[in-house]
């Protein structure tokens, strides 16, 4: 979610009204009265309010916001002066009961002087102790706040793992359990993760801590900011010394806290967390709008197949002694086989169970390749564009052909993700460059994400085309060697003529054009075969 404090005391002024949604509006002032006993609050619903996030509260103003797009596109997506209508818009409803939480119970303020990050953890701790005094209040609102905390909390609270972060997505979620707005069952993947992070007795402290801060009055600054002081000391944070709070190290990868976190918020949603990996990719890193697609070529097809058929002979040209099931002899009796085929033949089926088993000379098995290429799409780059786009659609088709998963991304201000992993794609999309190489370390992150590169009971390989002149070179390497030394082989290729930064821990190679970087890049995925 954004920062609490961004939607209690969001900054800027409140967002204009919006004459379509004004009967939202109306409605929503009439009854938040009902929500916190208040008569002095007004409602503002309208596409982009909640001053940046779903919804927000200005005390100053008395005023509360709700983004619309939560309740559809269209103001006649419900009538809003029926009681009803908050069955067909939960979601948005939520964000209306959790904003009417804070004007209600949220009366207290920061001293001034306070270190932002005892601030930030007081203002983490008010989340859950408002929904808690609501839910005292009036406990039918449990039900809406549910709907609310996938949308209040996003899969980038946790990524990496620290202390900070691992206390804060406590605060999040394992708070909002004592508050009894989730169940336990809710959030126990989350749970362990937050324990592997911080250990048992740590947690433990920081419960005592919210499960003091749900008994703190709606007026008790004193009360809440002594608590934040007590969660960054449990945390191992001194304020005096450390005033700001804790940014994530660009140089890790996300690990336990963020994997945990993406599986509850797929659950939420009712979804796989392939699903919601896959949903939140095509909301995220799609492909600008002025990038096209296009039917591949007939040497786009042709290049697939050689490829294909390189790969698929990469790990059968030399047969090895294996075993393998049989149905008659000779061979091995098998007797558990043996029993469940007898037992198939009785029930008048076909059998299907082998019960023997003979010794034979078969290709071995093949290892599963995992293969993402990341593309650097700035200006110096135009020349690869095409070809690499090209490149990025053969690969996934012929790794598909081959079991293998293959991903393309490329980076510029921007990750975009060319072709996800485990799919045949039906359209070439062609890259349109530009822009700087800011967003190297988000796609490398990226392609961890959806190809697992750090898994060691896997081949895997991340392949670079750049010529390395990138913004954030220390954590870039950081990041590079934790792949190498996970067992990943980086290729680095590099544009002849153009200078940049030589990485560590990486195979680095000159190319003189396009049509060679993507010829490396097809050798040394058949070379990775043959060799695994």
């Amino acid at each position: 979610m954004p920062h609490p404090s961004d939607h209690l005391r969001p900054p800027g002024r409140p967002h204009a009204v919006d004459s379509e949604w004004t009967g939202w509006s109306d409605a929503w002032t009439k009854h938040i009265r009902t929500l916190t006993g208040r008569t002095d609050l007004t409602v503002t619903v309208a596409p982009g309010a909640g001053g940046g996030a779903p919804a927000c509260f200005y005390p100053d103003h008395k005023r509360v916001e709700v983004d619309a797009t939560h309740i559809g596109d269209q103001p006649d997506v419900a009538d809003p002066a029926r009681a009803g209508h908050k069955k067909l818009v939960p979601t948005a409803y939520g964000l209306l009961v959790h904003e009417a939480a804070h004007a209600a119970h949220s009366r207290w303020r920061t001293p001034p002087g306070t270190p932002p990050v005892v601030a930030a953890a007081a203002d983490l701790l008010e989340e859950s102790r408002a929904e808690h005094r609501q839910r005292s209040r009036r406990r039918a609102d449990r039900r809406w706040l549910r709907h609310t905390v996938n949308t209040l909390i996003t899969a980038d609270e946790a990524p990496v793992d620290d202390a900070w972060h691992a206390g804060h997505l406590a605060g999040l979620l394992l708070a909002r359990v004592d508050a009894r707005i989730v169940t336990s069952k809710d959030v126990r993947a989350v749970r362990a993760a937050v324990t592997t992070v911080l250990g048992a007795k740590r947690l433990r402290r920081l419960r005592e801590i919210w499960k003091a801060a749900h008994t703190a009055d709606d007026n008790d600054a004193d009360t809440m900011i002594e608590l934040g002081w007590r969660w960054c000391q449990a945390l191992g944070i001194d304020p005096r010394a450390h005033r700001g709070v804790p940014l994530p190290d660009p140089g890790v990868f996300p690990g336990h806290l963020a994997k945990a976190l993406a599986d509850y918020l797929a659950a939420i949603a009712g979804l796989t967390p392939a699903e919601y990996t896959a949903q939140r990719l095509a909301g995220r890193h799609g492909a600008p709008a002025t990038w096209t697609r296009r039917a591949p070529t007939a040497a786009e097809q042709h290049a697939a197949r050689q490829l294909a058929a390189r790969l698929q002979r990469a790990r059968t040209h030399q047969p090895e002694p294996d075993s393998r099931p049989a149905h008659i002899p000779p061979g091995r009796l098998r007797v558990r086989q043996a029993i469940a085929a007898e037992a198939q033949r009785a029930a008048g089926t076909i059998p299907t169970a082998a019960p023997w088993q003979q010794r034979t000379t078969l290709p071995p098995p093949k290892p599963s390749l995992r293969l993402a290429v990341l593309v650097d799409t700035s200006g110096s780059m135009d020349s690869y564009a095409a070809p690499l786009s090209s490149a990025g659609w053969i690969l996934a088709t012929a790794a598909h052909r081959n079991h293998a998963a293959t991903a393309t991304v490329a980076f510029g201000s921007t990750a975009t993700v060319l072709v996800a992993p485990r799919q045949r794609p039906t359209h070439v999309l062609d890259i349109t460059p530009g822009g700087g190489t800011s967003a190297f370390i988000d796609a490398v992150k990226l392609a961890d994400q959806v190809l697992d590169l750090r898994q060691r009971t896997a081949l895997r390989m991340l392949a670079v085309v750049s010529d390395g002149d990138l913004t954030d070179v220390e954590p870039a390497q950081r990041l590079i060697t934790t792949l190498h030394r996970s067992g990943c082989a980086v290729l680095w290729l590099r544009p002849a003529g153009l200078s940049g930064h030589t990485f560590a821990h990486t195979t680095t190679l000159t190319v003189t054009d396009p049509i060679e970087a993507v010829a490396h890049i097809a050798d040394a995925a058949v070379t990775a075969l043959e060799n695994a």
